[in-house]
């Protein structure tokens, strides 16, 4: 069994043949539950999952539609299946690159979302936005000029994985 994979879920996969029939809201909700912002270098654990949960919130607060929601609570699914590359990293790996596109672009055609362009870098902003407001709470080190206002107040704090977990499938629930 070799370059496979196996979830929490008990689903054996290539993550480099995935597709549609090998995701799974539970195995995604589970592993970003578990998955540290960071690389683990931060105050105290904040995960993947929470960071998302707070991107789909600041889009709800924002009154974009269900679907752009869902992509936002989705839009590091991929990590779920291939872990979190630091973005000073991310952006030497192109192999790596194409694919984190390939799994989330199989993850969103999973769950019948269709994005545009536009959606597209509205989820970006988003994700941006959140990790500005989260830099100077989550890393010592980090002084901001300029932190953009958002919507909504995020929750940026440490909070036991099952609970997160469990607010990731409920929020998930409420939108599709």
């Amino acid at each position: 069994m070799k370059n496979v994979m196996n979830t929490y879920n008990k689903r054996i996969f290539d993550p480099w043949n995935i597709t549609c029939d090998d995701i799974d809201i539970i195995d995604i909700a589970h592993a970003l539950s578990l998955l540290c912002r960071g690389c683990g270098h931060v105050n105290f654990f904040y995960s993947v999952g929470l960071h998302c949960l707070n991107c789909a919130t600041e889009a709800k607060a924002r009154g974009y539609s269900k679907d752009l929601q869902l992509a936002c609570l989705l839009h590091d699914a991929s990590e779920a299946y291939i872990s979190d590359i630091i973005r000073p990293v991310k952006i030497h790996l192109t192999q790596y690159q194409q694919l984190e596109d390939k799994i989330i672009s199989t993850i969103y055609d999973h769950f019948k979302l269709q994005l545009s362009a536009a959606n597209k870098q509205l989820i970006k902003e988003i994700d941006d936005q959140m990790l500005a407001n989260e830099m100077p709470i989550i890393f010592s080190s980090c002084q901001l000029e300029k932190i953009p206002k958002l919507a909504c107040t995020p929750t940026i704090k440490e909070m036991p994985f099952k609970d997160v977990e469990q607010q990731y499938l409920d929020t998930y629930q409420l939108l599709i």
